[in-house]
């Protein structure tokens, strides 16, 4: 987080202490929205989308015991076109 906040500082001309504080509010927006909607949209950039993982089993890899996994909600993250492009 250090060097993004420090990165929006440079290029906005914010202090730091700004800048920290405006990255804490979009991750906060963040995740207000996944628990709100359930998927926050920055068009073109990124995609979150909240999924709700049912109980299952897995296997503990060392004893080959049998390990009751609890039933959760996880974030997936889609890149979105402009990202996409960005990085070709």
């Amino acid at each position: 987080m250090t060097e993004l906040v420090n990165y929006i500082a440079e290029e906005t001309g914010l202090t730091k202490a700004d800048a920290k504080r405006a990255v804490e509010a979009f991750e906060k927006g963040i995740v207000e929205g996944l628990k709100k909607d359930g998927k926050v949209t920055l068009t073109g950039f990124l995609t979150f989308t909240k999924k709700h993982k049912a109980a299952s089993t897995a296997r503990n890899p060392r004893t080959g015991a049998t390990v009751p996994v609890a039933a959760r909600n996880v974030v997936t993250v889609k890149a979105g076109s402009k990202l996409k492009d960005a990085m070709n």
